[in-house]
């Protein structure tokens, strides 16, 4: 299991962490999302041996909520 944390500066509501958790949550591979409104923050766990991070990463650009780099 892996476990990354990033920066997500277009998060503004709610409806934002619920979409972003949502998506990657449906993603095989992915255990556990938590997307935080105040901090802008997105937590994922998956597992690499099913899914590469760039992966997440294009998921989160397709939703319009690309990670800072």
């Amino acid at each position: 299991m892996m476990t990354k944390t990033v920066h997500v500066p277009g998060i503004s509501c709610g409806h934002c962490v619920m979409t972003i958790e949502k998506e990657l949550d449906d993603l095989d591979g992915v255990e556990d999302v938590k997307a935080e409104h105040a901090s802008k923050q997105v937590t994922v766990s998956w597992d690499p041996e099913v899914m590469d991070w760039t992966v997440i990463e294009d998921t989160m650009k397709e939703i319009n909520f690309p990670p800072a780099v």
